[in-house]
């Protein structure tokens, strides 16, 4: 199934039924008077979110999506049938904005949520209820208003704890798919990650975070270079953020060193309040190094980077120091506090990995 994050789709509530106009005829009973009934409300429109749908690929088949209109009132007081609100289902993870405003009219976070983006039109009033003292036989009514319409923007953010930022072939797939049941593509050349993937890292004890994974970036990717940014949006909730860089670099400290500053630099274009989140750094393939050569590096890097934050040594590829990072981040994520993410608990208790390409 292809990855789709974003679509446009059109919603249009129904009408409310419009009012009758009607007088009381029957044998033996003059001077019946007014018996029109009023008309049935339009059906509203509610995006609900769904756990099971994993991409938004269904609204691009389908872009227009209509509520049924409340039926009209008829004679003998008879009230015309209320439509049924109509619900579109969407994953969980959704944010919607309003196409024409760009103002955003809700998230939705938890499985089951709804949100109202189309209300109804409300029912027309029937003659029978304008009758008065004054008014005996009034030819009054109401239609129907007219229900709203919508063209919305669904924007797709994925919901992890933890997120992986570098540039390509840092090692974030490979890292994920040791952590987890995700299975990225992985390769020895740049770009093999096309879409984010999530994964959930068991520590133990019902104990796990979930674990996102998006494309590399390169420099100008905030101008659209390589992938561009569209991805880093999946990153906006998560928790911490774990930057990889490849320690084992040919072209010595200098290279991950650029590649930090680089990575920092269109994380800032991209969004402040995503630079400034709690990040560590995490020197991937250190089994390339001897101990000494990667202690030099270290440190070098550190004074360089005049890195005062967490740091750790790891190969995603044999596994070394990557049992001792993931219970870190739990230990961390467990002071942190709040909920974690549905998306793991459910997919803890299957024993899978959440992964938006199956």
């Amino acid at each position: 199934m292809k990855f789709v994050d974003e679509a446009t789709i059109k919603v249009e509530a129904g009408n409310g039924g419009r009012g009758a106009v009607s007088f009381r005829r029957e044998k033996f009973i003059p001077r019946g008077g007014p018996d029109g009934g009023d008309g049935g409300d339009g059906g509203s429109i509610y995006l609900v979110a769904n756990s099971g749908i994993n991409t938004l690929i269904d609204f691009r088949h389908k872009r227009t999506h209509r509520a049924a209109h409340g039926e009209s009132g008829a004679g003998r007081n008879r009230t015309g049938s209320s439509a049924d609100d109509l619900t579109i289902d969407v994953p969980v993870g959704t944010r919607v904005w309003d196409g024409d405003t760009e103002e955003m009219m809700g998230e939705l976070l938890t499985p089951g949520q709804k949100l109202l983006v189309a209300r109804g039109g409300f029912h027309g009033i029937g003659n029978a209820r304008f009758k008065s003292s004054t008014n005996r036989a009034p030819r009054q009514f109401t239609p129907g208003s007219e229900g709203e319409r919508r063209e919305l923007r669904l924007e797709l953010i994925l919901l992890a704890d933890v997120g992986l930022l570098g540039v390509p072939n840092a090692g974030k797939s490979s890292l994920i798919r040791k952590v987890s049941s995700a299975r990225p593509k992985v390769a020895e050349y740049p770009f093999t990650t096309l879409y984010p993937n999530l994964g959930v890292v068991s520590c133990g004890d019902e104990r796990s975070f979930v674990i996102a994974d998006v494309p590399g970036l390169i420099a100008g990717a905030s101008e659209g270079a390589g992938l561009g940014v569209r991805f880093l949006k999946h990153l906006e909730r998560t928790r911490l953020l774990l930057h990889l860089v490849d320690i084992a670099s040919l072209g010595g400290v200098e290279e991950p060193m650029h590649e930090v500053l680089l990575i920092m630099q269109e994380l800032a274009r991209f969004s402040p309040e995503l630079a400034a989140r709690e990040r560590w750094l995490v020197l991937n393939k250190c089994d390339l190094l001897s101990q000494e050569e990667l202690q030099q590096r270290r440190s070098l890097l550190v004074e360089k980077l005049q890195w005062d934050g967490e740091l750790y040594a790891i190969s995603a590829l044999t596994g070394a120091g990557v049992e001792v990072l993931m219970e870190a981040l739990m230990r961390r994520l467990e002071q942190l506090g709040g909920r974690f993410h549905v998306e793991a608990e459910r997919a803890a208790d299957e024993d899978t990995a959440w992964d938006p390409l199956q």
